[in-house]
């Protein structure tokens, strides 16, 4: 046995030997692509591995350095400070390394970096980055200022303490703000400062912008003027702001806007010509009042893709049909998410006859144990079922329309007449999703069992594909759990 063994354990060296052979022949342009697969801290550690590896980190045309990869594990929840500190500390070093101009045999194309708001390390980081693109050896910068507090947790004056460091940071190293084409920000208030200016006068070349709770103040309007700014991107959740007048981005494509303040619409809209994506997300309270999409929208005609989430609380939309025509003139898809399992889910077909250019149709219900029934937060506001009339012409076809995904589904009543009507007006419709709801954590947190009312089966199944088809119809049925 003993001597089966060794031979066993002779043969599986001989084979990892082969295979690192193997690997040390491919060539530098193949290695270089698996390293770009794993983050530059994971590449710069397979370095000291093999001679063979030794300089392929330097060589990496994008580079990805995130602060959570010096982590020490298991790490505190929340993250001590102290820990934070330490993980700066490690990535400032390897920042030094990967950027060290005697190293490098190639310019970097791109600099992903995530990093801790700590004014010591910046000081560090700060003029290692500026050097890298004063020597041309940096093109392009996608910084992540992270912060690992709620939004709640801040007061105002940290707030724009935040701002004043990072509105300091910018100010020592002007280079970063001339490369940087990605910024995202979190819990900064811009209160005792202009927000506009910093944001997009001084960042040029910016491209892609995320807030997450930034703003100028509790209640404030913000409007963006930008006639020459290059951002396409812009990103905004949680943040305080009354309104935000978009009145000049002529280079935006896509706009998020997830949970906000105001009691009617969120948004206006100037000279977007550009804009082709739309995520409208919301959570609405008692005191939010429905606004209607048509004027939302005014002016804009180029979106193709449409995403409206309701997280299953009360529909802050009117019903509108006909006025949305032009804004829909160039729909494909549309996304309507978070109707609460209660609410009718047949006045979505209104958005059918408004867009008749639609090809795919994404409906999600919301239903989630962790908010119905007594595990729903007192907190939380009674829901509203919409009292909505409409008069849809039967006779109204959506000839383009080929695929219906639904979420959520739960073969109820309600959601087969929704089905069959989709089937009734959509002659084209080749393709349906069936997909069970998925539940998220603080749903498993509660331990409790939940039915779940999808058809997992296969005669579930059989059944319900023959009440949607009924010998009438011939879409593909597709189950998904």
């Amino acid at each position: 046995m003993e001597a089966i063994n060794t031979d066993c354990s002779d043969s599986s060296r001989s084979q990892q030997l082969k295979d690192e052979d193997r690997l040390s022949m491919l060539t530098d342009d193949i290695l270089l692509s698996i390293l770009g697969r794993v983050s530059s801290c994971m590449a710069a550690r397979t370095s000291v591995l093999s001679t063979r590896w030794k300089h392929l980190p330097w060589l990496l045309p994008e580079l990805s350095i995130d602060v959570k990869d010096f982590l020490s594990a298991p790490c505190a929840d929340p993250i001590e400070e102290n820990d934070m500190e330490q993980a700066m500390k490690s990535l400032t070093k390897a920042t030094r390394s990967l950027l060290d101009k005697q190293q490098r045999e190639s310019t970097i194309s791109s600099l992903h970096l995530e990093l801790y708001l700590f004014n010591a390390f910046l000081c560090e980081v700060g003029p290692l980055i500026g050097d890298a693109i004063d020597s041309g050896l940096l093109k392009d910068l996608d910084l992540t200022i992270l912060d690992e507090t709620e939004p709640l947790d801040h007061s105002e004056e940290e707030m724009q303490q935040r701002a004043q460091d990072i509105d300091a940071f910018f100010t020592a190293y002007p280079s970063v703000l001339h490369c940087l084409t990605k910024l995202s920000l979190k819990n900064v208030g811009f209160d005792k400062l202009d927000m506009h200016h910093v944001l997009f006068d001084c960042c040029k070349q910016l491209k892609h912008l995320t807030l997450h709770h930034c703003d100028t103040g509790s209640y404030s309007l913000f409007k963006i003027d930008a006639p020459h700014s290059k951002l396409c991107v812009l990103e905004i959740g949680k943040c305080r702001f009354l309104r935000i007048d978009l009145v000049c981005l002529p280079n935006l494509e896509k706009l998020v806007c997830d949970t906000w303040v105001s009691q009617c619409a969120p948004l206006t809209f100037g000279f977007v010509p550009s804009l082709g994506e739309l995520e409208l997300s919301c959570g609405s309270d008692c005191e939010q009042r429905g606004f209607k999409l048509s004027e939302l929208l005014h002016g804009v005609t180029s979106i193709h893709s449409l995403t409206l989430d309701f997280q299953g609380e009360t529909l802050w939309l009117h019903p509108e049909m006909e006025d949305l025509r032009t804004a829909f003139s160039k729909l494909r898809k549309l996304s309507v998410l978070g109707i609460f399992v209660e609410f009718d889910i047949l006045w979505t077909t209104a958005f059918l006859v408004a867009a008749p250019s639609i090809e795919m149709l994404h409906i999600e219900v919301w239903e989630h144990t962790c908010d119905v029934g007594e595990a729903r937060p007192a907190s939380f506001h009674d829901r509203r079922s919409p009292q909505w009339e409409m008069h849809l012409d039967s006779s109204s076809e959506n000839k383009l329309l080929k695929e219906l995904e639904f979420a959520g589904f739960k073969s109820l009543e309600q959601q087969f007449t929704f089905i069959r009507s989709m089937l009734e007006r959509s002659p084209n419709l080749q393709k349906m999703v069936l997909k069970d709801e998925v539940q998220c954590d603080d749903c498993d947190a509660l331990e409790v069992p939940r039915p779940s009312r999808f058809p997992r089966k296969k005669d579930e199944q059989e059944v319900v594909v023959k009440r949607i088809i009924d010998g009438i119809f011939s879409p593909e049925i597709i189950f998904h759990e």
